[in-house]
């Protein structure tokens, strides 16, 4: 189900790779772009064959944020609106199917570029990869991807990026923790694929459920989280998946 701007492939078992395919505009966040990518998560996401999503982008770049020249051409209330919230939807949809979004990254990530980088569950970048929130030195401040980000890193290096719009280094990101990790560009893909088959293999009912619960607890007081947790931890063992799993450690152990 390929589209003008999202190229869908499925590198190997249980794992689909989604391609933001727009390199002329460095595959920015437009009105297009946005519909297109929610469609393809959307789809892949309820078909049963998918255990982990690649995020990554065509050409020069990862993407750019949202298009300014869209934007400028279309200088209403109403346009802004249904942009920036169909953009806010994409990045909590992100976060509440059940497999895990790994964002892969060269070039730059921007301003909405940026915010999907947060947005996704796991990122590792290339070496000379670069992210920013620039909107500061346009007269605008990156608020919406404010909310990734802030969720993302701790809250004075968010702030300091929204401040400044400065750029920071593949090497400050994965220090900070936006992405996880950074590696050679030529060897960027293989960290990923190795990453997205060691999760593939992992019961999904499993990672979907741990997914849901990460995000679900995070928004909770400490007490609220464990009262949820316990709840979460009793299904989970009543599943058969670890019952199967304690079993098959505990005969491994015997045997050892």
């Amino acid at each position: 189900m390929n589209s003008q701007y999202i190229t869908i492939k499925t590198p190997a078992p249980g794992i689909v790779m989604l391609t933001l395919d727009n390199p002329a505009r460095y595959n920015t966040l437009s009105q297009d772009m946005i519909s297109a990518l929610h469609t393809a998560l959307s789809s892949v996401s309820t078909d049963e064959n998918t255990r982990v999503i690649i995020l990554n982008g065509a050409g020069k770049g990862f993407c750019a944020g949202h298009d300014l020249t869209e934007i400028n051409e279309n200088r209403s209330e109403e346009f802004y609106r249904t942009l920036v919230g169909d953009c806010c939807t994409l990045m909590q949809l992100i976060q509440s199917i059940p497999q895990p979004v790994i964002a892969q990254i060269h070039g730059a990530a921007s301003a909405a570029g940026c915010q999907l980088v947060a947005a996704c569950d796991l990122a590792y970048a290339a070496q000379d990869a670069l992210f920013s929130t620039p909107g500061v030195l346009i007269g605008l401040f990156c608020t919406t991807p404010m909310v990734a980000l802030s969720r993302s890193i701790h809250p004075k290096q968010a702030l300091e990026m929204l401040l400044t719009g400065d750029f920071i280094s593949a090497e400050k990101a994965t220090s900070i923790s936006l992405i996880n990790d950074k590696a050679p560009a030529d060897t960027l893909e293989k960290v990923v694929m190795d990453t997205a088959i060691k999760i593939a293999a992992k019961p999904p009912y499993i990672i979907g459920m741990g997914k849901k619960s990460f995000y679900k607890q995070a928004e909770m007081n400490t007490e609220d989280a464990y009262r949820f947790t316990t709840e979460r931890m009793v299904e989970n063992l009543m599943a058969q998946e670890a019952r199967d799993g304690i079993a098959s450690f505990l005969t491994r152990k015997k045997s050892a």
